[in-house]
């Protein structure tokens, strides 16, 4: 008896070669982002002007989403080609210990972009009669 296992879709295979190559860069991607940080810290040490805060916060900013996408594409290729089409697989892969070792990464890096954008990002007030 021949049981039917459904192959993975074109789409799918498309997709996760594309993670593989995009999740290459992510050690590169990284050390820009701490590089980033590292200069944010550094400006914020030096009582800089608020534009020069805002110019190293956004840089800072860019590199950690840079970074993001990077370790979102080598999440979504450790977790394999069928979880594209499958989100029970997706769920399964998460629990296994690469799956579980990406998903934090990604949470980590959220969370700091996020605290970034709160806290890190100083609001410029805009001129009078500005439309937006």
């Amino acid at each position: 008896m021949a049981f039917f296992r459904p192959g993975v879709s074109r789409e799918a295979e498309v997709r996760y070669h594309a993670d593989q190559e995009v999740g290459k860069s992510f050690p590169e991607l990284l050390r820009k982002a701490r590089a980033a940080e590292a200069e944010l810290r550094r400006v914020q040490a030096a009582g800089a002007s608020t534009e020069e805060l805002r110019v190293a916060a956004r840089a800072f900013d860019v590199a950690l989403t840079e970074a993001l996408r990077a370790a979102e594409a080598n999440q979504r290729a450790t977790f394999g080609v069928r979880t594209y089409d499958d989100r029970i697989r997706r769920r399964k892969a998460r629990a296994t210990p690469k799956g579980a070792e990406w998903t934090d990464e990604v949470n980590r890096l959220r969370t700091l972009r996020e605290r970034n954008r709160l806290t890190g990002l100083i609001r410029v007030p805009r001129p009078a009669g500005w439309v937006g």
